[in-house]
């Protein structure tokens, strides 16, 4: 069992600069808001599969023999082809809701998910005999959360730098969250026995790709840009900046400190994402301060989303083996 005691220093250094790369995501998607959302999405999973790619060959080189029959199994295409749809439908949910409201609100909503998968799980206990029902606590945390979450959403119309605060866009965020629950239980699935870069490579592939028709068909602007526009000089140092820092430093950074520290640890880090966020949107790029009822609503939010955290890390036993579920 992986313990706090002795982990090594370079761990705790890796873990902050790990939460602070996810953390800029979405003020580096909002210096490219000209391009439209869905080919944005587009292209920082694009460029992301390109990195992963060489990481992917050398796992597959690796552990080629343990995993190729199930890797061609009809399960398993199934999970990969389901983590891709639903990482397509986040991203082009999240990056969207970048546009209609402010970054603190969208990261707010997209960073809720704990609290849609105590839903979740107490749907499914009702109707599946075998899947724990949430426990107490997770209740309470949940609640807390959405009492945050209607509390924030009293902001709507402020003006937050040169974004503001729409129920459209909140909502977006919030259906983001929702998505992302089908990548990490397609995660979870395939991960029990799927080196991390074999997994992480198709699905992002494969979310990049389904999003390039969504944007042809419904972004007007898609034309203006084209599929590989993110090689632009003017875009790529955005679009690299994502795929080193929020997707490589970030991601990756938190699933190697599972590797040394409890998951809840990782996991409780990562709930502070809306307010490193915020702050780096607001001192790297005037984005705004939230409004007085975000400031009220937000920690009560993120308090709500840190219980079911903890509580679900007491009640199941097998988050020990889990990553952190989120995108890539």
């Amino acid at each position: 069992m992986r313990t706090i005691r002795g982990t090594p220093v370079w761990v705790w250094l890796l873990l902050v600069a790990a939460v602070f790369g996810v953390s800029s995501a979405g003020a580096l998607f909002q210096q490219v808001d000209e391009v439209p959302p869905l080919l944005r999405a587009s292209w920082r999973l694009q460029l992301t599969s390109l990195i992963l790619a060489p990481m992917a060959v050398v796992q597959w080189i690796v552990h080629r023999d343990e995993i190729s029959d199930r890797l061609m199994e009809r399960n398993t295409i199934f999970w990969i082809f389901g983590g891709g749809i639903f990482l397509a439908l986040h991203f082009g949910a999240w990056v969207a809701s970048l546009d209609e409201t402010s970054l603190t609100h969208s990261l707010l909503f997209v960073t809720a998910h704990p609290l849609i998968i105590v839903v979740g799980m107490a749907l499914v206990a009702k109707l599946m005999k075998n899947y724990r029902s949430p426990t107490k606590l997770e209740i309470i945390g949940a609640s807390i959360g959405f009492t945050g979450a209607a509390l924030s959403l009293i902001d709507y119309g402020d003006q937050q730098g040169d974004r503001t605060v729409t129920i459209w866009g909140d909502f977006l965020a919030f259906l983001g969250a929702m998505f992302v629950v089908g990548y990490i239980v397609s995660g979870r699935i395939l991960r029990k026995w799927m080196p991390i870069f074999i997994y992480a490579f198709p699905v992002t592939l494969i979310g990049a790709l389904l999003l390039i028709p969504a944007s042809y068909a419904i972004e007007p602007d898609y034309h203006k840009f084209g599929v590989l526009g993110w090689v632009d000089a003017e875009y790529f140092r955005w679009f690299l900046a994502l795929a080193l820092i929020a997707g490589l430093l970030g991601h990756t950074g938190l699933n190697t400190c599972l590797r040394y520290m409890p998951p809840l640890v990782v996991s409780t880090s990562v709930t502070l994402e809306p307010i490193i966020g915020s702050i780096i949107g607001h001192l790297l790029f005037n984005t705004g301060l939230p409004g007085f009822w975000t400031w009220i609503g937000g920690p009560i939010l993120i308090v709500g989303i840190i219980l079911v955290v903890v509580s679900s890390s007491e009640a199941d036993t097998n988050n020990e083996t889990s990553e952190v579920a989120v995108d890539v």
